[in-house]
């Protein structure tokens, strides 16, 4: 009987494999013409048995998924990344969701990796976004199981800075501060190194310590970020509360240096 792309498909899922990529269809089927493997591919994608997530780049559906069409970006995120070759962390929502910290399904998914830039991409209602930054600290980050292997999520920490440094992106600082909510209680700055203050932005540990004292009433977190501030000699320099706002005749927290410029709603989870 003659071996087609479908049986191999299935073969890579019966050996726990959820991911291919054209490369290793050409590879495996040379006697093939690429225009016939591209068009077998296509096929097998409107029948919702595999999708298309990246150029050159495939998921097998498993069957309890296949009437959506499309998986979990939690299930190839990995085998993405390292078919694309780039250290990456999940970030801000998806991340706090690993805490408890999100209780609505974030509607994006996000990823921070290293330059240069990947554009974000939407395929069958899945959005990616990628945040850049010049290098991924592996210590920051933390390592989960999931049904298909494992992915590489934020630390608590991280995933706090991470989600007032890209607040724009999940909707404000009162967004932010909503999740902070209880988030908090999985972050204990008290372990923190000299090196993370040296990958975080200090106007984002600013408004993080402001945050977290002023507005939310964690104290103890509040003390323990300050302590490795006073520790490693971290200087502040006045900073306004939301950026990009006016600061004409504002109140001035002189502990954290941040200028009160946004009236802090917690929102409606």
């Amino acid at each position: 009987m003659r071996y087609t792309v479908t049986n191999w498909i299935e073969d890579l899922q019966k050996d726990g494999r959820i991911c291919f990529s054209l490369a290793e269809t050409m590879e495996k089927f040379p006697s093939h013409n690429g225009i016939v493997l591209r068009n077998a591919l296509t096929r097998l994608v409107g029948k919702k048995k595999i999708c298309s997530v990246w150029k050159g780049f495939y998921v097998i559906i498993p069957i309890e998924y296949q009437s959506k069409g499309i998986i979990p970006e939690v299930f190839y995120i990995d085998w993405l990344m390292k078919f694309l070759g780039r250290n990456y962390y999940i970030s801000l929502l998806n991340a706090a969701a690993f805490y408890g910290a999100a209780h609505q399904q974030p509607q994006e998914f996000t990823v921070v990796t290293t330059p240069p830039s990947l554009r974000s991409t939407q395929k069958k209602g899945t959005k990616i976004n990628f945040n850049n930054k010049a290098t991924i600290p592996e210590q920051f980050t933390e390592q989960r199981k999931t049904p298909t292997g494992y992915i590489r999520i934020s630390s608590p920490e991280l995933t706090a800075t991470d989600l007032i440094q890209f607040e724009k992106e999940i909707g404000g600082i009162n967004r932010v501060v909503t999740v902070l909510n209880e988030l908090a209680e999985s972050c204990d700055f008290s372990k923190l190194t000299k090196e993370f203050f040296q990958y975080v932005p200090t106007p984002v540990i600013q408004r993080l310590g402001y945050l977290l004292e002023n507005i939310l009433e964690y104290q103890s977190q509040a003390d323990n970020l300050y302590l490795c501030i006073k520790k490693y000699g971290i200087l502040f320099r006045k900073t306004p509360l939301k950026s990009r706002k006016s600061i004409t005749n504002c109140y001035i927290n002189k502990k954290w240096e941040i200028i009160i410029n946004e009236q802090i709603e917690i929102d409606e989870l």
